[in-house]
Order: C-alpha cells, then sequence, then structure tokens
C-alpha cells in the first residue's frame, strides 16, 4: 500500500478588515495555492517568510474582497487563476475555468470542485475528501452563510445540504471572521439550543483575545449553525432574511 500523502499545510493570512486568505502548501512537491486573494501584499510577504514559491491561485467566487490580489500575484509570480467558469466575465484574470465535479490539485492532494451559486450566481467550494478540508468562500461561515446577492434562498438550502453531508472531521476554512456577530444571530434563532450557547463562549473568549475563530468543523456547523440546520428551503429564506436586518 502507498504511503499517504504529507499533510498539506495550512495558514490563515488576515486581510482588508475581515477576511481570511489562505495560503496551502504541500511540502512533498513544494508546491504552495492561495485561495481568494483578498489582496497580494499579505500573500507575498507570508511566501518570502516562508520561502515558497507560489504555484496558482484559486477563486470561489468573482468579489473584489476574494479576487483582489490576482492581478498583482499574477504580475509577481506568473501564476494561473483557477476560478468558476460561470463568473469568468466578471473575474478578468481567471486562466481556468472550474465547473461542478473538476479536480484541482496541489502536489498529490486533489480537491473537487463544487458548484454551490447563492451568494454569487457561479460560487464554487474546494472539497478535499482525502484530507478532510474544504474551501467555502462565503457560502458556508461559521455559525453563518452569505447574503444571498445573486443566487435563491433554494440554491442555498441545496448547497446547505452538500456541506451537512461531509465528514463531521472536515475543517471547514471560509472567507471572512464573522463568527461572533453570526453567533449573536444564532442565539436568537436557536435561544434553546445548548451548543450554540456553549460555543459563544468560547468563541467571546478568542475575539477578546485578538485570536481567529476559524476554521470550523462541519461537525460544529451541524450543532450550532442557523441556516445549515434550516428544516426547508422557506425556513432558510426567513432565517436569511432575519440575519439580514439582526441588530444583537
Amino acid at each position: 500500500m502507498a504511503a499517504a500523502a504529507p499533510a498539506l499545510e495550512v495558514v490563515r493570512l488576515p486581510a482588508l478588515s475581515d477576511n481570511y486568505v489562505w495560503l496551502l502548501h504541500d511540502p512533498a512537491s513544494g508546491e504552495t495555492v492561495v485561495v481568494d486573494p483578498a489582496e497580494a501584499p499579505p500573500v507575498l510577504d507570508a511566501l518570502a517568510e516562508r520561502g515558497w514559491s507560489l504555484t496558482a491561485i484559486w477563486n470561489t467566487h468573482w468579489h473584489g474582497d476574494h479576487t483582489g490580489g490576482n492581478a498583482g500575484l499574477k504580475e509577481a509570480m506568473g501564476v494561473p487563476v483557477f476560478a468558476p467558469a460561470a463568473e469568468a466575465a466578471k473575474i478578468p484574470t481567471l486562466d481556468h475555468g472550474l465547473a461542478e465535479g473538476d479536480t484541482v490539485r496541489i502536489g498529490e492532494h486533489g480537491a473537487t470542485v463544487l458548484e454551490v451559486p447563492a451568494h454569487t450566481a457561479g460560487h464554487i467550494a474546494f472539497h478535499f475528501a482525502d484530507d478532510a478540508l474544504l474551501f467555502s468562500g462565503d457560502m458556508l461561515f461559521a455559525m453563518g452563510a452569505g447574503r444571498l446577492f445573486e443566487g435563491t434562498a433554494a440554491q442555498m438550502y441545496a448547497a446547505m445540504r452538500r456541506f451537512e453531508a461531509l465528514p463531521d472531521a472536515t475543517q471547514v476554512f471560509c472567507g471572512h471572521e464573522y463568527t461572533q456577530s453570526n453567533g449573536g444571530y444564532a442565539l436568537a434563532a436557536e435561544p434553546g439550543n445548548a451548543a450554540i450557547a456553549e460555543r459563544m463562549v468560547e468563541v467571546d473568549r478568542l475575539r477578546a483575545a485578538g485570536e481567529p475563530t476559524v476554521p470550523t468543523t462541519i461537525g460544529l456547523e451541524r450543532a450550532t449553525n442557523p441556516f445549515l440546520r434550516a428544516s426547508s428551503p422557506e425556513e432558510l429564506a426567513a432565517r436569511r432574511q432575519a440575519k439580514d436586518s439582526f441588530r444583537g
């Protein structure tokens, strides 16, 4: 039996006001990929600090706070951009369009492309099944989900079912540090959910210390995320509307 590939290293890079850029490094091949570079400088600094060379850029969707670093990184490093084919018109730096079921690789590690529209019309996620990693962009947050800018609640509900089906231990790397505000709404949406109350104690402690609250896990989201836990598209739509106006 062949030995398992060494684990990917995942580095969290804060960017802009509350974005997270994710740097993936495969120690076996030396390849490095960046997911959703909001801006180029933090990525270039992290690469230089570690002595890594960037080999590809992956985008989950077209929004500027996820693609803003594409051009600068392409110019500096000469690397290709892999992004949703459905959003090619909105991502001028795109080199390789991705669709449902495609596989992108970093060394021996393969990620399957999941089409999960709702936040944007062509939003995708990257799922490393063998590594139990999910890069969910702005579709699935810790205790939350993205706003419905270009899609529908029915689409988001379908995406949540796809996420819910992943193994509990799957680590979820999302695009923003929204957990504290998401948790405030989660408490209001499910006031009897002891798991949410317990989680918020830890979230508040981490944020008070200036620490991040992500990655999360599918198992934790299944217990505490009001959007993943919505029982129907109608309930999800009501929760999304309530969260959009929530001031807790």
